[in-house]
Order: structure tokens, then C-alpha cells, then sequence
């Protein structure tokens, strides 16, 4: 029963944080942005401590979108949701959030970070015209684990994508970004 109550409420969230109106301008960031920009920059440097390979990918990155914390929880049926920043050269190009759900021998509730390095011009214009990039469709993304990044070099870095996943806290059977959905928002 409490597991079911813990769903409900995760599920209630998701769709409270996906229904958020637009309120911004570029010149006038709302204080949502100005948030997601100031995680996505504590994220960033986060994984560039914890994986110095990381730096490989941000010098040779077309761009950079940050999710710095992604909700995930559920019991046979689940859900996640998070919202991030675009980086360009720096800059934030624009907000996104990312979300999914799945059904299966799931169970318990957990946040992690991710993100990707879109290493081309396609891949990275494929997330602006897709109106909804669902990962697994479209630029081909490597999901890189600690083994994976330490023998990473500009050489090795052919793909379209790379996922960096870290901070993860709590406990939830099984992880992946398959399946999840990212999409352009105005915080």
C-alpha cells in the first residue's frame, strides 16, 4: 500500500513539473532558469571531478545538454522525469526536459544526473527538429560507464552521442536512458 501511495505521488509530480507554463525570455531568465542553469553548472562540475575522461568530450562537443538531477521511481510500472540546460561554447542555447517510462521487474525510487555530448552538427541539429528526441531513435549514443571513459581519446570518440551518468542516490533495480523522451521547454 505504501509503495503505491510513494508511485502516486511520483507520478503526480512528473505531471505537475511537465504541465509548468512558459514565462521567460532570453534576457529576462525566470528564476526556474536561472535554477536549472546554476544545477546544470554544479553538475558539470561534479562529473568533470569524478570523471576527469569527461573533458575529452567537452572540448570536442558541438554541445553539451546537462540533466542535472532526473527523479526515478516506481513499482511494475515507472516513470522519471528531470529538466537540464543545452550548453554551446559555454553559453546555455536552450532548456529540455526528459522523461519515460517503463513496465517491468522494477522496484524503489531514485535521482541521478546525465549528460550528453552531442560530438556533431547532425546529432545536435536532430535535437532541435525532432520536436521530441527519443533516445534510441535517431544519432547513435554510447552510454559511457568509468572502464569506458578512462581508455576514451579523440580518436575513440567516433559516435554521435555521449551519456555520462553519475550522482546516483537511492535504490532502484536496473538504470538506463532508452526509451526516454527529451523535449524543448521555456522555464
Amino acid at each position: 500500500m505504501k509503495t503505491h501511495w510513494m508511485i502516486g505521488l511520483l507520478l503526480s509530480m512528473i505531471l505537475v513539473l511537465a504541465g509548468s507554463p512558459a514565462t521567460a525570455t532570453a534576457a529576462d531568465k525566470s528564476p526556474e532558469a536561472v535554477q536549472i542553469d546554476r544545477d546544470a553548472d554544479a553538475a558539470l562540475k561534479t562529473l568533470y571531478e569524478t570523471t576527469p575522461e569527461a573533458e575529452i568530450f567537452r572540448k570536442e562537443a558541438k554541445g553539451i545538454l546537462v540533466f542535472p538531477s532526473i527523479v526515478k521511481g516506481g513499482f511494475i510500472v515507472g516513470a522519471y522525469y528531470g529538466k537540464g540546460a543545452l550548453r554551446k561554447n559555454g553559453e546555455t542555447a536552450g532548456y529540455y526536459d526528459t522523461m519515460a517510462a517503463s513496465y517491468g521487474l522494477q522496484a524503489g525510487v531514485q535521482t541521478f544526473g546525465y549528460v550528453l555530448f552531442f560530438m556533431n552538427d547532425e546529432a545536435l541539429a536532430y535535437l532541435n527538429k525532432s520536436e521530441g528526441w527519443e533516445i534510441g531513435m535517431g544519432p547513435s549514443i554510447v552510454v559511457m560507464d568509468k572502464g569506458m571513459a578512462k581508455s576514451a581519446t579523440t580518436t575513440t570518440g567516433r559516435s554521435d552521442v555521449y551519456a555520462f551518468i553519475f550522482h546516483q542516490q537511492g535504490l532502484m533495480a536496473g538504470l538506463g536512458l532508452q526509451g526516454s523522451k527529451i523535449s524543448r521547454i521555456n522555464p
